[in-house]
């Protein structure tokens, strides 16, 4: 892989800061095509600093890693895989994160968690070079090695380990193991697979007594409605904390973005980014990486607590959590996520190259993931519980026309089947005559829609059936001085200028209320 000279001298200006030596330690059989190509990677990425190096290893072993040193000493990071695609700013944080630099590295409290862990782990994510979600989580893992040293961070590429990666059952990236024990599967944040380490591995009892934070108004929620809230009640010069699991939310899951007005084309990462610098431009308390554990929000003052024990408090509330991918909430279905059901497929569409798969949901996500499945896949069934599609009318007309695709409309699924390890297919239910038929499917991909994350405000905050926080058109709830804004929030259509727009809207909201004292 040659790297492309624009890239090394972005690359040699970002590393012109480094204040530490660093070396890749390639082990690899040299004489094999994987070695050659990992040697002649890191080679040429060792050019764009004097304090970087490359060192080999040459093994008799089809497995290529590069092991990251600092000042000749292991940081517990290392690339079974040759690092380009959306993992070459992975590889690019290692270095800038073990040199104590970049914007994402996570703050004392999450540092103190992390370092407190139990026990020796051992971390493997199996990703892909095209998976958008694999980088945070790889990032993630990182930064956990750097900072506890009973920690090993390895990112494997499943294209180059797939006879392992199907002994696994790994069907979706990422997917990651801990001491050789299956952790988790999917997109997740470093706060989210803190909180999972914490659960199989335990803490040590040393943390320092939770200190109570206070502020004007606490923003839950990192998405484009949580920091549009923020970046309004920053302007207005109070006091306000941002709490939330990851900054971008589910933006950070959208590939192309072609309708935010003024913006022709971005990316969700691009995005998500474009925010947390926003938002830093302003005086505000960013605290991501945090789990929601408890709130009590029908007190005048409100109370925000997280894992790990920090307590948040303030007269106000916005909540802007978002949503997440809605589940079929069939017989099997959790049994196969990450082992042949998916939600992702720009992620886990290559391990379905030239194999039959399912899509479930005919609205313009579902369509859009058969009409890209059916480029590399052998044959995508549609189902679709309603009599039509809800697809624009543009993607209808493309999906018909592709000869691998058969739409099936009025279908109920009853059943995910496989043998407990790999997936085989579904039990769908003909909703007019009333069949039960099987469909043979190696893979499924379920786009039916999204689900607030609200469970844990729903207890105190009215909420509508589908469990989405009822809002006036000033973005109150049911509660003085408590507001909700973005796909969280029972505003219709759910779309990243409306949730932009929203998150304004409650700030100003917010505001008013404050200066009139009606809270």
């Amino acid at each position: 892989m040659n790297l492309d000279q624009n890239v090394l001298a972005q690359v040699k200006q970002i590393f012109s800061t480094l204040s530490h030596d660093y070396i890749f330690k390639v082990t690899c059989n040299s004489a094999s095509d994987t070695g050659k190509e990992m040697i002649e990677f890191f080679t040429q990425f060792s050019t764009t600093s004097p304090r970087l190096a490359i060192e080999v290893e040459d093994i008799n072993s089809d497995k290529a890693v590069a092991y990251l040193k600092r000042d000749g000493v292991p940081t517990g990071i290392s690339f079974r895989m040759i690092p380009g695609g959306h993992e070459f700013t992975s590889l690019l944080l290692a270095v800038m994160n073990a040199d104590g630099q970049g914007k994402t590295l996570p703050d004392e409290a999450t540092v103190s968690r992390i370092k407190r862990l139990k026990g020796e782990i051992t971390l493997q994510t199996y990703a892909t070079l095209e998976c958008t979600n694999c980088p945070d989580v790889v990032q993630a893992l990182n930064q956990m090695a750097l900072f506890n040293d009973n920690i090993a961070s390895e990112a494997i590429d499943g294209n180059l380990a797939v006879a392992e990666a199907e002994a696994l059952g790994v069907k979706s990236v990422p997917t990651v193991f801990a001491n050789g024990e299956l952790l988790w599967v999917g997109k997740g944040s470093l706060g989210e697979i803190l909180d999972k380490l914490e659960e199989k591995f335990g803490s040590r009892e040393d943390a320092a007594p939770a200190v109570e934070k206070e502020y004007d108004l606490i923003v839950v929620g990192g998405g484009p409605a949580g920091a549009a809230s923020a970046i309004y009640s920053a302007r207005k010069g109070i006091k306000v904390a941002v709490v939330a699991q990851r900054i971008g939310g589910q933006v950070k899951e959208t590939t192309g973005i072609e309708n935010l007005v003024s913006v022709i084309s971005t990316t969700g990462e691009k995005l998500a980014n474009d925010l947390r610098l926003h938002m830093q431009d302003y005086d505000m308390d960013i605290y991501d990486s945090r789990t929601l554990e408890e709130v009590e929000l029908k007190e005048p003052v409100k109370t925000v607590r997280v894992k790990g024990g920090e307590v948040f408090k303030a007269p106000q509330v916005i909540i802007a959590t978002g949503a997440r991918w809605r589940r079929m909430n069939v017989p099997g279905e959790s049994d196969y996520i990450g082992h042949g059901i998916g939600f992702c497929v720009h992620c886990d569409g290559p391990f379905f190259k030239g194999k039959d798969v399912a899509v479930v949901g005919g609205g313009n996500s579902g369509i859009e993931a058969a009409i890209d499945l059916a480029k590399i896949c052998r044959h995508v069934d549609v189902f679709e519980f309603l009599d039509t599609l809800k697809a624009d009318t543009v993607l209808q007309d493309k999906v018909k026309s592709l000869p691998n695709v058969t739409v099936h409309l009025s279908q109920q699924v009853m059943q995910v089947t496989g043998d407990g390890k790999t997936l085989d297919g579904l039990d769908v239910k003909d909703r007019i005559s009333g069949e039960i038929k099987h469909y043979a499917e190696n893979g499924v991909f379920v786009q039916i829609g999204l689900q607030p994350n609200s469970e844990v405000f729903v207890p105190q905050v009215g909420s509508n059936s589908r469990g989405e926080l009822t809002v006036d058109a000033f973005c109150r709830t049911d509660l003085p001085g408590v507001y909700a804004a973005g796909d969280v929030s029972s505003v219709p259509y759910k779309q990243i200028i409306i949730a932009m727009g929203e998150g304004a809207k409650a700030a100003l909201s917010a505001f008013d209320d404050r200066i009139r004292t009606l809270n």
